[in-house]
């Protein structure tokens, strides 16, 4: 698509709409009352048939078919009814996006929006002097499957206001190119998916033609945390990339049964007051033995996500230990809360996890990763501050000593068994695991014995004797019982 400016054959600016189809707004919830943009950088701009990566680290890149303006001549303070006429020509644009980008440029898009190749615009323009902008239509396909379908007359705000609007506070250039917002249908894209956008006249049949993009993996180097912000997702994230909480495969209730609610209260009770109420209901074998906090002082809790190794065999690793393997599909898949459990039979003698797979489980929000085996790159894992439970440093790699088996599934961590769903909790003392059937007892029961106890130690502090105090008779009981209804 030929443009009017610069050297270059860019934009002086692009802006972008954030919010302007009805259909958009019903989706996300928020009608807004009047436009309001954000600024892409020129060097986003593409043409079609090229491919988009998506950087790596992230799993939230979207698609946004929309309407693109390019202005023909300059507009500064121009009514509603001159505002067209400073438009040269509309074609089809992709405002791309990766959501996991987002929460550090809070709202202007910057980091999200302005990569390489994130503005796809044409192959063709038609004549703005030609179409009524009430009457223009946009389309999306996903890999051929029509996946928007709206026109300017659902929009919330006329295409023509936006550049009044817009000339209001800048002014307008040619070339420039703005982005009138996308209607319902934006979802998430994933390397190998064609993404097709084409703008249409209904009235005359002019079209814009099928703007072609193909998303690869991106081959540039990871985001350095020395630099600036990495990427960080959560549920409502990945719920306005996909478009819904179903399409996103967000449960509407925690599968765990871990509430917020409970999450707050584990966070207050000592793993010791836990095991101490486990095993009054019988047990004794759910501690996972033998590996040592990170960071002592952190607390971890979270539901477990198993993965399983098996003793290292040439035939079995050539087949297993390569590409996607279960070690890098359990960290890329890990979910907000999670902790990655790892069985590795104790055995300490390679690393089961390093750096780059921490910052991974990190960036998806895992709640943590426990493992009874080692951990390699261990002073670049702990400076990420991820909550990592484990066996003890090895600078192997894991080929040495494991094959990846399984993600998912029962394991053995530290002789203790794991299933997904169960309820981990880690301080210093240790960490245990809860039957998901059980936590909300044990947890209460843990924290009204938390308190009787701090009660025993405030007697002790006083001079008191721990004989017939600690447990309490029935004289002491009859004081605490008096004391507490007080």
């Amino acid at each position: 698509m030929r443009q009017e400016r610069g050297s270059s054959g860019r934009p002086g600016k692009i802006i972008a709409v954030h919010l302007s189809y009805a259909s958009r707004a019903a989706q996300r919830g928020r009608t807004p009352a009047a436009p309001s943009y954000f600024l892409k950088a020129s060097s986003s701009i593409a043409g079609t048939g090229g491919t988009v990566e998506r950087p790596p680290g992230t799993e939230l890149l979207a698609f946004e078919g929309e309407i693109a303006l390019v202005i023909g001549r300059e507009a500064r303070h121009v009514t509603l009814a001159e505002a067209w006429d400073h438009v040269a020509a509309v074609t089809a644009a992709n405002d791309l996006g990766v959501y996991d980008l987002r929460s550090a440029d809070k709202g202007s898009n910057l980091r999200s929006k302005s990569r390489d190749g994130f503005t796809p615009l044409g192959p063709d323009l038609i004549d703005a002097r030609t179409v009524d902008p009430h009457r223009l239509r946009v389309r999306t396909w996903v890999n051929g499957d029509l996946v928007q379908d709206d026109t300017t007359a659902g929009l919330l705000f006329p295409l023509a206001q936006i550049v009044a609007d817009l000339s209001q506070h800048v002014t307008l250039e040619t070339g420039d190119v703005i982005l009138t917002g996308t209607p319902a249908g934006s979802s998430v894209i994933v390397p190998g998916d064609v993404v097709e956008v084409e703008v249409d006249a209904l009235d005359t049949g002019a079209t814009s033609g099928r703007l072609v993009t193909t998303v690869g993996a991106d081959t540039s180097p990871a985001l350095d945390p020395a630099l600036g912000s990495l990427p960080s997702i959560d549920d409502v994230q990945r719920e306005d990339a996909w478009g819904s909480a179903a399409a996103a495969g967000l449960p509407d209730e925690p599968a765990s049964g871990l509430t917020a609610d409970l999450r707050v209260k584990l966070e207050r009770v000592p793993v010791a007051a836990l095991s101490q109420q486990l095993r009054k209901r019988g047990l004794d074998d759910v501690t996972i033995d033998g590996v040592r906090p990170m960071h002592p002082g952190s607390k971890l809790v979270g539901t477990a996500a198993t993965l399983r190794f098996v003793p290292f065999r040439p035939d079995l690793f050539a087949q297993h230990g390569g590409g996607f393997n279960a070690q890098k599909q359990a960290f890329d898949t890990v979910s907000p809360g999670e902790v990655i459990v790892i069985e590795a039979r104790g055995e300490t003698g390679s690393g089961t996890l390093g750096d780059i797979l921490a910052l991974r489980a990190r960036t998806r929000g895992a709640a943590g990763v426990v493992t009874d085996g080692g951990v390699r790159d261990y002073a670049a894992v702990a400076e990420i501050g991820l909550p990592v439970y484990t066996a003890g440093a090895h600078p192997a790699v894991l080929g040495r000593k494991h094959v990846p088996w399984e993600a998912g599934g029962t394991i053995a961590c530290g002789g203790a068994t794991v299933q997904p769903g169960d309820i981990i909790v880690g301080d210093a003392d240790g960490v245990i695991v809860i039957p998901p059937a059980l936590v909300a007892e044990v947890v209460d029961a843990a924290l009204a014995q938390e308190g009787e106890d701090a009660w025993i130690a405030a007697r002790v502090a006083e001079g008191a004797s721990v004989d017939g105090l600690f447990p309490m008779n029935a004289a002491w009981r009859a004081r605490y019982d008096g004391e507490r209804g007080a």
